[in-house]
């Protein structure tokens, strides 16, 4: 796996030179660098999972993520197999969660992104109950983790955007204080917790002078309640797939807060 896993982050790394990707990272000292680690990220944009293995690299750490089986397509299914990712078919969940439970157990790095999907109000919307429940099973830490300005490249919208080419956008991405589920954690309050965390630390990134849209901008790619023009989270309950069996948010803005 980490023979096609560096391959893959060679010509990763070639692909941000050419965007000239300004990135900026702290907190990476709470990745462990070796043993079983739970990586529990924010999701804004599609390729979400490069730059946080990208900053994973300084601990020379190769995260397998969990990531939507549809992607699993000829030639890059292949890719994705042999980089030891793990498809995730919610019809069939349990198959998901037992691969990523048995990649613990041989001491690897695993990613999730537990809203289970990109939030299109660009706040931190319904979580999943997987990565406390692996926590809780494995004893394994969870680190959270945040990331912006990855949007601004490809992620959702109404209409859907295309890919940005535009050459030197910046990235912040943070990893926060490790965490752990006891045995007997309640995986709905353990989800709650973990919800505010990751909402405190994403919107620290959000309120950076680097990432504030201009004067009178329409900034689509900014979350409402700090100023952008992106949908509330109101809004954005029609255009968001969630799981009936996802902890609703408590976490975040107020219904259609704006400042």
């Amino acid at each position: 796996m980490d023979r096609a896993y560096r391959v893959t982050n060679a010509l990763g790394l070639v692909a941000l030179r050419a965007l000239g990707v300004r990135m900026h990272w702290s907190g990476i000292e709470h990745l462990p660098t070796t043993g079983p680690v739970i990586v529990a990220a924010t999701h804004v944009s599609y390729p979400d999972f490069v730059f946080i293995e990208r900053v994973a690299l300084e601990r020379d750490r190769y995260v397998r993520f969990l990531t939507r089986h549809d992607v699993w397509r000829p030639g890059l299914g292949w890719f994705l197999d042999r980089m030891g990712h793990v498809p995730v078919d919610r019809s069939v969940a349990a198959a998901a969660y037992l691969r990523a439970r048995r990649l613990l157990g041989e001491g690897h790095a695993v990613g999730i992104f537990p809203e289970a999907g990109i939030s299109y109000s660009f706040t931190v919307r319904s979580l999943m109950k997987g990565t406390a429940a692996l926590a809780r099973e494995t004893g394994a830490p969870v680190v959270p983790v945040a990331i912006w300005g990855t949007q601004r490249i490809y992620t959702v919208g109404v209409p859907h955007p295309r890919p940005s080419l535009a050459r030197g956008r910046r990235v912040d991405v943070v990893f926060g204080t490790p965490r752990y589920a006891a045995p007997d954690a309640d995986l709905t309050a353990w989800t709650t917790e973990l919800g505010r965390t990751l909402t405190t630390m994403l919107e620290t990134l959000q309120r950076l002078p680097e990432h504030q849209p201009g004067p009178g901008e329409h900034a689509a790619w900014h979350p409402a309640h700090l100023g952008g023009s992106a949908p509330t989270r109101d809004q954005a309950r029609d255009l968001d797939v969630v799981p009936r069996s996802a902890v609703t948010p408590t976490w975040g803005p107020a219904p259609d807060a704006v400042d």
